[in-house]
Formats: C-alpha cells, sequence, structure tokens
C-alpha cells in the first residue's frame, strides 16, 4: 500500500473512532471551529494526562495562541505505556525543561492536515527536532507512535491522535 493509500486509509478509520472529538473543532456543517487546541483537547475525555501536562508544563497560553500549529497528541492510553513513574517525574517543577521538549516535539508550525502529510517524510518540530512520517502495515506513523485520528480542526489548528509519547532524540 503507498503512503498516499495509507493516509487516506487512516482518515477513514479514525474519522468512525472520534467523530465527537471532530465535531468539538467543526460543528456539521463545517463552520469554522471556535475552540482552541487545548480548548478541544480540553473537551475530550482521552487527552486528561496531556492536558494536564500541557498545564504543569506551562504551555497552555502557546497553545491557545494564533498559531497555527499541528498537534501530534498522545492519549492517555499513550502515557500510560511510558515506564512506570516517568509520567510523575516529568511533572515536578524540577523537571519542567524536560517536559517541555517533551511536549514541543509533538507540535509542529502550521497547520499540517491529512492530506498534506501524504507529502512528507518529516516535519520540524517546535521543539527543534525533526519528527519522521511514514507508512508502514496500513498505518500512517509519526516517530514510533501509530496516527490513530487525523483533522480534528481547531480555531488555531490541528490535532492528530496518536498512540504513542513520541521523545525527542538526545
Amino acid at each position: 500500500m503507498t503512503f498516499r493509500n495509507s493516509i487516506f486509509f487512516a482518515v477513514a478509520l479514525c474519522f468512525s473512532l472520534l467523530s465527537a472529538a471532530v465535531m468539538a473543532g467543526s460543528d456539521k456543517y463545517g463552520k469554522k471551529a471556535t475552540k482552541d487546541i487545548v480548548a478541544v483537547a480540553a473537551s475530550n475525555d482521552s487527552f486528561t494526562t496531556l492536558v494536564a501536562a500541557v498545564k504543569a508544563a506551562g504551555l497552555v497560553e502557546t497553545l491557545q495562541s494564533k498559531g497555527p500549529f499541528t498537534v501530534f497528541a498522545p492519549t492517555d492510553e499513550a502515557f500510560a505505556k511510558l515506564p512506570a513513574g516517568t509520567l510523575e517525574s516529568l511533572l515536578k517543577p524540577e523537571n519542567r525543561q524536560q517536559l517541555v521538549d517533551i511536549l514541543t516535539y509533538h507540535v509542529v508550525s502550521g497547520a499540517v492536515y491529512a492530506k498534506d502529510a501524504a507529502k512528507l517524510s518529516k516535519a520540524a518540530t517546535v521543539q527543534g527536532g525533526d519528527i519522521k512520517i511514514s507508512a508502514r502495515n496500513n498505518n500512517v506513523m509519526v516517530d514510533n507512535a501509530r496516527i490513530v485520528a487525523t483533522d480534528i480542526k481547531a480555531s488555531n489548528g490541528v490535532i492528530h491522535v496518536i498512540d504513542t509519547v513520541i521523545l525527542p532524540k538526545t
């Protein structure tokens, strides 16, 4: 299967999985999204850990700003895959910069929708590193994370849901 076909497969699969989250970003008539990235994430029970981490890192205002941004948003289940104690350690004030680095590694400047991602093999993150974008086994991958939902619109960008927390290369 080609990368482009994998993107379309992922879009179709994910549309059915998270249609409620998509509706938080735009209504059934396709009107412009009114909620910013943080508000869209906060309105979905799958992102409670991400929202808590964004708050702990002091990134709420940044992700509420004009943007646009593309966020590869790990679910609560993705955070649960981290080794025991990792999340708790990252949420400590003394580890704030490490948390900021990890979270900003999930953010790309500009709104990159699934149809545009098909043309990319990598993308520069706000953190400064590059994430690898690829297709394998009928899945679209960002580094080692599988994209499980795409194109969730926000007023200041777009969210793609991933099943694994991605970590910057050190």
